[in-house]
């Protein structure tokens, strides 16, 4: 691991990542790569709690370097040696469910980035784009596009603003490079997007009573608080 050598704006990061390690020795190469360039830079990581894949290995090598590693895992899965694994490291925080998770993830974060991953992955990174979109955070959101794997995300990205159901100012909430150094220089000097879709949302936990065309009186909660 590199000694710290540069100061940070980031406290944490929250890596969204594979609970595989991918086919590809580059993924695994770009996942130590990440965890070094937070380490060098005095940065500690947040993450989805397992301790196997692409994920293991990024809050693995950031502990060996000495920066702190907050897993976030649902507590159902917390027994679930097929996403724990055997060699989870630093502090666990259990929540109920997965919606509360990524709630979590994100009010521990200044900022996120996606390495190669699958399912999850994917969902986890559009909702806090879609959250910066909404104007309820307005931290980076990063894609650590190795060896092009995102690149047909971002094509069809790009069909979407070219089709406007995406605007152009929103397009450039994503922050993508090929390589860790190359995405957190970008990440240290981005500046927030600003074209708010929605105004005044601040998305604290509460309920909501609303009635209907006939009166009846209903709730609704909202499940992500703190970001």
């Amino acid at each position: 691991m590199r000694q710290q050598h540069q100061s940070s704006r980031f406290k944490r990061i929250c890596v969204f990542c594979g609970s595989s390690q991918g086919k590809k020795a580059s993924y695994h190469d770009a996942a130590i790569d990440l965890a070094k360039e937070l380490v060098s830079r005095g940065i500690d990581l947040v993450h989805g709690g397992g301790g196997i894949g692409l994920m293991g290995l990024v809050s693995q090598a950031v502990h060996r370097g000495g920066r702190h590693v907050v897993g976030v895992i649902p507590r159902t899965l917390m027994t679930t040696p097929e996403i724990v694994g055997e060699t989870t490291v630093g502090e666990m925080v259990p929540v109920a469910d997965m919606h509360q998770r990524k709630a979590e993830m994100a009010r521990q974060s200044d900022a996120f980035i996606a390495l190669p991953g699958g399912y999850g992955t994917l969902e986890e990174l559009l909702e806090v784009i879609t959250w910066h979109q909404l104007g309820i955070h307005r931290k980076p959101v990063g894609l650590l596009n190795v060896d092009g794997y995102y690149d047909f995300l971002l094509a069809f990205i790009d069909q979407a603003v070219e089709e406007g159901f995406i605007s152009p100012s929103a397009r450039g909430i994503i922050v993508q490079a090929p390589t860790a150094q190359e995405l957190m220089a970008k990440l240290e000097e981005y500046v927030p997007y600003y074209d708010r879709v929605a105004s005044g949302l601040n998305w604290e936990a509460r309920a909501v009573v609303v009635k209907d065309a006939a009166g009846a009186a209903g709730s609704s909660g909202i499940s992500v608080s703190g970001i």
